[in-house]
């Protein structure tokens, strides 16, 4: 074996740069048609491009990519000159492409055009074109073998999440983790706000939050303070800076359970009064947002209101997941509640609960999504389920016509180990890259119409084993690239063997923009 790897490093050490990367692109494109020669591109190579801020920003893309490989000059314009260059490169908006999102990469020995509908189709264009170009170079010139490629995403919901509660990451970090996310044509980025452990979006109106919420005395019984929130100056320039590389940001505002560290700050809002104190352990916590108390929702929808005012998102997740009922059930207020609206059991009284929190929603133009605890007891009007304990909840949602994104424990959480050992520490499980290849969205179960409701799939990062940010990327990456060719490619065209031929490419580029990765050690340059 050992032979037989140096003899294929030694083999793609002769051949030409631009051979090595010509079919590395992830996720695979629908279409990717090699063509006869290759065009050279140097410091005369132009740019051209239609006039407008955005178009300016994406020429922006390219010049920046190419003068950090050759150290050259190269510009956008939007001036054309009367003579033609010996290499350019044109980016236009045209009509005749089935998404926003799809786009054509028409490549010859001068010319490389690039085409979409709109700003985001171009972008993934971009993202292919970098991809195709060699990672170092020497000189003063490169060339890309000449390749057309016609492309367009599978599924509209391309997500990753990243719990930000049990472990606070920074802001200069959650926009790397942004980057990487629109490196491979990603576009929703789920951040998970607020926990029992945690409290991390500033609130104007109820200040405790953060002053009290977002610090806990010490994590499983280490003794050592943590603390940590989001000022909205700084969401805002988050979501301003994934919206610039065309990711939605669904915040996530957990009720009625994963609610301690907000009753630690205002325990009038549960059903005992506590007193409570922002969650130190791991686990579901008893203690939940009492559904009885109408002060209960007047804080969310004030919280809510001041959600939406940050993020333009249509979608806002609302939690929904894993919250007990013991206090309901001895909860005087919440007994009437079930009483007078003649409920069946608590089940019932959750789906109360968010019913009336989507009501307030809708009422402000938005729609929640839920995890798919939210279907029991009766599935909100409009609400979408995001599928997490296996796929039954994206089936059921999807069989009542409710759009559903599918989110398994089995294939989608990386906060599971990548290997059988050696591994640094994680909250269990086993879901390595090859396994997260193999995920369908699409349930079995669901007939061609119903799976018109999945919208999609995303991958989860819960971080209660996930201290920094070193060990954050060492979970997302290399399994994210895994998942972006899931719900982008044709199912069709998906094949692990090719798959793991063009990442020995990706851990290359991947090591180029300064990400910490799980790669096999022999792929690693």
């Amino acid at each position: 074996m050992k032979t037989k790897i140096t003899f294929l490093l030694f083999f793609s050490l002769l051949m030409p740069i631009s051979a090595q990367v010509t079919n590395s692109v992830v996720p695979k494109p629908v279409s990717a048609e090699v063509q006869n020669g290759s065009i050279v591109i140097s410091s005369e190579t132009k740019i051209w491009i239609e006039l407008g801020e955005e178009m300016q920003t994406l020429g922006d893309l390219v010049a920046s990519a190419i003068n950090s490989r050759i150290k050259a000059k190269v510009f956008a314009t939007a001036k054309m000159t009367k003579d033609i260059p010996k290499s350019l490169i044109k980016l236009k908006i045209e009509s005749g492409f089935s998404t926003s999102e799809a786009y054509k990469i028409i490549m010859t020995p001068n010319t490389i055009s690039l085409s979409a509908m709109s700003g985001n189709g171009l972008f993934y264009a971009i993202q292919s074109l970098l991809q195709l170009m060699p990672i170092e170079t020497e000189g003063k010139t490169f060339s890309i073998q000449c390749i057309n490629i016609t492309d367009e995403p599978r599924f509209a919901w391309r997500g990753m999440h990243l719990d930000v509660c049990r472990h606070f990451f920074p802001i200069e970090f959650v926009k790397k983790y942004i980057d990487v996310m629109a490196m491979y044509k990603l576009n929703t980025f789920h951040w998970h706000l607020t926990e029992d452990q945690g409290w991390r979006i500033e609130i104007k109106k109820y200040p405790k939050l953060t002053q009290i919420g977002s610090i806990r005395k010490e994590t499983m019984g280490d003794g050592k303070p943590y603390r940590g929130f989001y000022t909205q100056e700084q969401i805002k320039d988050v979501v301003e800076y994934a919206r610039r590389k065309y990711i939605n940001v669904v915040p996530e505002i957990e009720m009625p359970g994963h609610a301690q560290a907000a009753l630690a700050c205002y325990p009038e809002l549960s059903c005992t009064g506590g007193p409570f104190e922002v969650g130190t352990v791991w686990g579901v916590i008893n203690d939940v947002f009492c559904a009885g108390n109408d002060r209960t929702f007047e804080f969310l929808k004030d919280v809510l209101t001041e959600v939406m005012d940050l993020f333009p998102s249509q979608i806002i997740h609302i939690g929904g997941d894993e919250c007990p009922k013991t206090r309901w059930k001895a909860c005087e207020k919440c007994q009437t509640r079930i009483k007078v609206l003649g409920l069946k059991d608590e089940h019932e009284l959750q789906s109360y609960f968010i019913q009336r929190v989507e009501k307030f929603v809708n009422s402000k133009g938005r729609k929640i999504i839920g995890w798919d605890e939210i279907l029991e007891g009766g599935l909100a009007p409009n609400a979408a389920v995001m599928s997490w304990r296996g796929v039954e909840g994206g089936i059921a949602a999807a069989k009542a016509k409710h759009y559903a994104v599918m989110s398994p424990g089995t294939h989608c959480y990386f906060d599971h180990y990548q290997a059988q050992s050696g591994e640094p520490k994680a909250i269990g499980g086993f879901t390595n890259l090859e396994k997260v290849y193999s995920y369908e969205p699409i349930p079995e179960a669901l007939n061609e119409e119903e799976a018109k409701y999945i919208m999609g799939a995303q991958a989860n990062l819960w971080t209660e084993y996930i201290k920094t940010t070193e060990h954050a990327e060492y979970m997302l990456l290399p399994r994210m690239l895994a998942l972006s060719e899931v719900v982008w490619s044709p199912k069709s065209s998906r094949n692990l063997n090719d798959f793991l031929e063009r990442m020995k490419f990706q851990y290359s580029y991947l090591k180029k923009h300064n990400y910490n990765f799980r790669a096999p050690r022999d792929e690693i340059k």
